[in-house]
C-alpha cells in the first residue's frame, strides 16, 4: 500500500527526516512513534504530498510526485489540528467535502456508527471535541479510501471520547482499512498497531511489533498520572515512600518506571485514596529529563 525509500526532508539547515525507508502493507496498522520533533508529522505531510522531499514515495503503486492525484484518491486524512467552518452545519460540511473529492457522501450506516446522525443539522462550532473528531473521521472516509492517515487523532479528547474513537479505529482496521497514525499514548500503540516505526531525530531507529519494541529500546516508561491539584503533593509523597521517583508537571505527576511496575504505581495511589482521573504511558526517550 505504501512504499517509502530514502525519504529526506530538510527545512534550511534542519534535517527533519533523514533517509527513512519503510513499507506498509494493505490492511496493516502502523504507528509512527517518537518524541516531539522526531519527524512523525513531517512524514505524514510528505505522504500527503504537502511537502517537497528527497527520496521516493508511492501509494497504491502510484508515485506521488508524478501521479499525486491518483495516490491521494486512495487516502483519507485526520489532522491533529482540526479546521472546520464553524458556522456550517454538519450536513453541509459533509456535502462540501464530498464535492471536493468528487465522491458520494458517506452512507447512513456509517453516520450511525459514528453517532453523527442526531447532530447533522447542528453547526460544527456547536459540537463537542469528541463529535468534531468523529466528523473529521467521517470526512476522511468520504470516497471510502482504503488508507487512513491520522496525526495524533485522540490528543485533544477526554477519556471517554478517546476510548470511543479508538474503538472506531479498531473497527475500521477489522474492516480491512490500512492505518498509519502518530500517537504519544502507549496504550494506543500497543493495542492498535501491528508495527511501530520508532523515530529519533528524524531517523528510523526501530521497526517492530509493539511487544518486541520495548526489548529493542529499553523497558523504562514515562507514566503521566492526572490527579486533582490538591492531591498532587500527597501522591508524590506516597510514591517516594514506595521508592518511585515522581515529580509534578502541569497536569499532575510524572514517574519514570520499569514497564512491569506501571500497575504498582496506580495501585499505590488508589490504596492511598488518591483519585486518578486519567493516565498515559509513553516510552521514555533519551531526551526526557529525569527530575
Amino acid at each position: 500500500m505504501i512504499q517509502v525509500q530514502d525519504l529526506t526532508k530538510r527545512f534550511g539547515a534542519l534535517t527533519a527526516v533523514d533517509a527513512v525507508s519503510f513499507e506498509v502493507h494493505e490492511g496493516e496498522s502502523v504507528a509512527l512513534w517518537g518524541a516531539n520533533g522526531a519527524g512523525k508529522t513531517t512524514i505524514l505531510r510528505c505522504l500527503l504530498g504537502l511537502y517537497h522531499f528527497e527520496g521516493f514515495i508511492a501509494i497504491g503503486g502510484y508515485d506521488i510526485r508524478t501521479h499525486g492525484r491518483q495516490a491521494r484518491r486512495l487516502l483519507g486524512f485526520v489532522p491533529q489540528e482540526l479546521s472546520f467552518h464553524a458556522n456550517m452545519s454538519v450536513t453541509d460540511t459533509l456535502i462540501f467535502y464530498a464535492r471536493l473529492k468528487k465522491a458520494s457522501v458517506i452512507p447512513d450506516t456509517l453516520l450511525d456508527r459514528l453517532a453523527l446522525r442526531p447532530h447533522l443539522e447542528k453547526r460544527v462550532g456547536e459540537l463537542s471535541g469528541g463529535l468534531k473528531q468523529r466528523l473529521a473521521l467521517a470526512l476522511a472516509l468520504v470516497g471510502d479510501p482504503p488508507l487512513l492517515l491520522l496525526d495524533e487523532p485522540t490528543a485533544n479528547l477526554d477519556v471517554r471520547a478517546r476510548d470511543d474513537f479508538m474503538h472506531l479505529l479498531h473497527e475500521l482496521k477489522a474492516a480491512g482499512k490500512t492505518l498509519v497514525y502518530t500517537s504519544h499514548r502507549l496504550e494506543e500503540v500497543a493495542t492498535l498497531a501491528d508495527r511501530v516505526l520508532l523515530l529519533e531525530s528524524g531517523r528510523l531507529v526501530a521497526d517492530a511489533p509493539p511487544h518486541r519494541l520495548a526489548a529493542e529500546i529499553g523497558h523504562e516508561l514515562l507514566l503521566r498520572v492526572y490527579v486533582a491539584p490538591h492531591h498532587i503533593e500527597q501522591a508524590i509523597q506516597v510514591l517516594h515512600a514506595k521508592g518511585f521517583t515522581a515529580s509534578m508537571n502541569s497536569h499532575g505527576i510524572k514517574i519514570f518506571v520499569p514497564a512491569l511496575q506501571k500497575a504498582t504505581v496506580l495501585e499505590t495511589l488508589l490504596h492511598a485514596n488518591i483519585d486518578v482521573r486519567d493516565f498515559s504511558l509513553e516510552w521514555a526517550f533519551h531526551n526526557e529529563q529525569h527530575d
